[in-house]
């Protein structure tokens, strides 16, 4: 219990000037530490051995609790939130098009999921916004991919992160280098674009190369965020600073329209409140996920928001049970705003 007391301690300090957080009067309720402290002890001891990380924000007044806040977690395709937010940077400043049209080619393809891989080559053609909601409404891989090409690649989007003050999240790889990578395989061949085929190849990889893979993929500093740095994130597009009204709106409307991670966050919010998210979750294999994650922007009913992160990595409890941790948290953290 000491452990969750420290870092809330040190996360309320430090919030109180944290670079491009809400600093405002509240005029909001202080959350209840002591709610937050126990849930975060439980989540931990039940996801055990998975590490957990995760952080609770009130958007008006800067207020801040977060535990293992500053360690870093592998992000999935909870990075395709803010790949989205650097192409509709790219469509404010007038150098992309929403409508522009985009023919894809095999090179283009990449793991699954992809319906955009699924419904390749009988449909090439795409516009940007179609690729925006499918790589953050449904997490396409291929739409992922393609958009990250079309800004400049991983370097370009994390560049532009660091731009916006966020020096913790980082984008390194396409998803058709990670994934293969995650699971020992060799580069990803357009044969491999359905979940059957890429299946297929991925039990061709002996199982113990598979697990060096992915004990190397959870030490790996690439394509990772810390819980603090995905809350800033959060409050800098939910405060305007990141993109234009219009394309502020587009995206928060995605995030909450989203199918993705109904039995995650969204489970454990109150009558009322909407989510607006993004997901992140590994390939299970060998009875391990390597990384499951979800961050979202909580309005509740009377209006009041929040930001909220929360992050596993090395999952070794079933699907259906780690889901449920996060709806756990969710359920702590509103119950502490009240």
């Amino acid at each position: 219990m000491r452990r969750f007391f420290a870092v809330l301690a040190l996360a309320l300090t430090v919030s109180a000037c944290e670079p491009g957080m809400p600093q405002t009067a509240a005029e909001t309720p202080a959350m209840d530490a002591q709610i937050l402290d126990a849930a975060a002890e439980r989540i931990a001891a039940t996801a055990a051995p998975a590490r957990f990380g995760a952080g609770f924000l009130n958007l008006e007044s800067g207020e801040l609790w977060a535990v293992a806040g500053s360690d870093r977690f592998p992000m999935q395709s909870v990075f395709k939130a803010p790949l989205a937010a650097v192409v509709l940077a790219e469509v404010d400043a007038g150098r992309i098009a929403l409508d522009q049209v985009v023919t894809l080619s095999d090179e283009d393809l990449s793991p699954p999921f992809s319906l955009v891989g699924e419904a390749y080559p009988e449909r090439r053609d795409y516009t940007v916004e179609d690729l925006i909601v499918l790589a953050t409404g449904r997490s396409d891989n291929t739409a992922a991919d393609v958009l990250m090409r079309l800004v400049g690649g991983p370097g370009a989007v994390t560049a532009w992160l660091r731009s916006h003050g966020l020096k913790e999240m980082r984008v390194d790889r396409y998803e058709r280098q990670l994934q293969p990578e995650l699971a020992g395989m060799g580069s990803f061949r357009p044969a491999w674009k359905t979940s059957a085929a890429y299946r297929e190849a991925l039990m061709g990889v002996p199982p113990l190369q598979r697990q060096a893979a992915t004990a190397a993929y959870l030490r790996d500093p690439r394509d990772t965020t810390t819980p603090r740095d995905a809350l800033l994130f959060l409050s800098k597009l939910a405060a305007g600073e990141l993109l234009s009204p219009a394309s502020t709106e587009r995206l928060l409307t995605i995030m909450t329209e989203t199918p993705t991670g109904a039995n995650r966050l969204a489970a454990g919010l109150p009558d009322g409140a909407r989510l607006a998210h993004k997901t992140g979750t590994a390939r299970t294999d060998l009875g391990l996920t390597p990384a499951m994650g979800d961050m979202g922007i909580i309005t509740l009913a009377d209006g009041r928001r929040y930001a909220v992160a929360v992050f596993f990595a090395g999952v070794t409890l079933p699907e259906a049970q780690a889901e449920a941790l996060f709806a756990d948290f969710a359920r702590a953290a509103t119950a502490a705003a009240r």
